[in-house]
């Protein structure tokens, strides 16, 4: 093995690696309500579809940490088996999560299992997602229906189907956001800052953006 061939594979470990650290640190943004380590995880022009979250990564802070911060008193989110396909400075990743999240009122728990299907481009030495797609598998516990705005709800009934063949969105290269789903976004935000304006809580947490 040759100088040369040794270095493009540190490369690569050291490529892989910052990846998979950075699907651990989303969950950690998420759990602790610390929307700058999220926004980290993203490059600014980024679209994450998360199924009743569908725009920036802006957007997706705004949404997800309110909501959980008005309906958990706890949450977890932990990855586990991941896929890499590593192109140069863009990267294809299907990484499998479980969630957990115990609620202020109603059923104790929800709880649920899925996918992040991502883009990832690596721009000025720094990864970052460009796309995501956040995929549910399975749901146990509490539905969480009722955590959601009447546009979440139907923006996730707007998904596209995953499947278990290759039409299924982790086989998509490159992986995008359809353009349609983005017109969700404005009725999103607007039940989703009526919701937390009247939540004592979420109000306390986390800062408007109004």
């Amino acid at each position: 093995m040759t100088l040369e061939e040794l270095g493009k594979i540190v490369v690569e470990l050291k490529d892989r690696q910052e990846i998979r650290e950075l699907m651990s640190r989303y969950g950690r943004a998420v759990d602790r309500l610390d929307r700058e380590l999220l926004l980290s995880v993203y490059h600014p022009d980024a679209t994450d579809d998360h199924g009743c979250y569908v725009g920036s990564p802006e957007v997706f802070a705004e949404c997800a940490l309110s909501m959980h911060a008005e309906a958990n008193t706890a949450t977890q989110h932990i990855v586990t088996n991941h896929v890499c396909d590593l192109d140069g400075n863009t990267a294809h990743t299907e990484t499998y999560w479980m969630y957990v999240g115990m609620n202020r009122e109603g059923a104790p728990y929800s709880m649920g299992g899925g996918r992040y299907i991502d883009r990832l481009e690596k721009r000025d030495g720094r990864w970052g997602i460009v796309a995501r797609k956040c995929v549910v598998d399975w749901s146990a516990g509490a539905s969480s229906e009722h955590l959601l705005t009447a546009a979440e709800n139907a923006a996730v009934r707007d998904m596209e189907p995953t499947a278990r063949d290759h039409s299924d969105p982790s086989y998509q290269r490159p992986l995008q956001v359809r353009p349609e789903r983005l017109r969700w976004t404005e009725r999103i935000l607007a039940e989703r800052r009526a919701s937390r304006r009247a939540s004592k809580v979420a109000s306390e947490l986390l800062p408007f953006y109004d």
